[in-house]
């Protein structure tokens, strides 16, 4: 069984709980999920199952869409609501038009801080096992792209808002930053993920009670997830030097193509092979199905 499959994660059980569940449930050891969601989040959590796992990397770098919403007047170590509280502020004198002026200022391209309490590596270490310890280590930001803020509801002390971001933007740093832009403080109270590049929250599967058939009748081929890409079949004697890894060069493929642009590509034979690309030196598959 190769392809991935949309599951809707519920809050308070990690994305690897959920990959846990789907291995049991298929008796497979090649399971993963394309970027974790936070115990306290819920929503979209696509999963790659077989071969699908090798597109992993593919599917995370897409855009994502969050339902977020966020509480003025403190500070907690993790950013979020289930943190410590570290610092608190009196917020009654911030006014609603000031909330969504400062909100909508956050459409744009920055170098973000990610939370102490989160998965990002320093030093072959991540970065919550240094908080657990009580260790100082210097957290570099970032950048990250806020595309668009939407449905902004302002309830002080409490904000929602729809946000498109990003692959690596972290909300919970971004509700922090919302409440330091106040010159207040801001923690995360609650987290959807709506969208996560072509997979959406209507169209998601819950996990609880989950059976093989449930996932059969629900998994999406790598075909189908890059259906957007122009489809590349291959001749014989272009499918042979592409299959061993050759950079083809030959203007008689070359020619045909556009340069940066990523294909669905078929072997004469065997089907899809994989994605490929033109680039500078020729034609080759970077990222191999079969």
């Amino acid at each position: 069984m190769n392809g991935i499959i949309n599951i809707n994660k519920p809050k308070g059980i990690t994305s690897f709980d959920v990959v846990r569940i789907i291995k049991k449930t298929l008796n497979m050891k090649k399971v993963g999920h394309t970027g974790t969601l936070d115990p306290m989040a819920e929503g979209v959590l696509p999963i790659c199952i077989g071969k699908g796992t090798k597109f992993a990397e593919l599917i995370m770098s897409e855009e994502k869409i969050y339902r977020a919403e966020m509480k003025l007047g403190e500070i907690t170590d993790t950013y979020d609501i289930e943190g410590e509280v570290t610092e608190t502020f009196d917020f009654s004198h911030i006014t609603e038009e000031e909330v969504v002026k400062v909100v909508n200022s956050f459409i744009k391209t920055y170098e973000q801080i990610p939370p102490i309490y989160s998965a990002i590596k320093v030093a072959g270490k991540r970065l919550y096992e240094y908080a657990r310890e009580g260790k100082e280590v210097e957290i570099k930001g970032r950048k990250i792209t806020i595309h668009n803020i939407s449905n902004v509801e302002v309830n002080i002390p409490y904000i929602k808002f729809d946000v498109k971001c990003s692959k690596g933007t972290y909300i919970r740093s971004l509700c922090f930053d919302i409440g330091k832009e106040l010159n207040n403080g801001g923690v995360m109270t609650s987290l959807t993920r709506l969208k996560s590049g072509i997979f959406n929250v209507e169209d998601s599967i819950d996990i609880s009670g989950i059976e093989k058939n449930d996932i059969l009748n629900n998994i999406i081929s790598i075909e189908d997830i890059f259906s957007n890409l122009n489809e590349l079949n291959l001749n014989e004697k272009f499918s042979k030097l592409v299959s061993n890894g050759v950079v083809v060069k030959d203007k008689a493929l070359t020619s045909t193509l556009k340069k940066n642009k990523a294909y669905r590509v078929y072997d004469f034979e065997c089907g899809f092979i994989g994605l490929g690309e033109l680039g500078e030196n020729g034609f080759k598959i970077f990222k191999r199905y079969s």
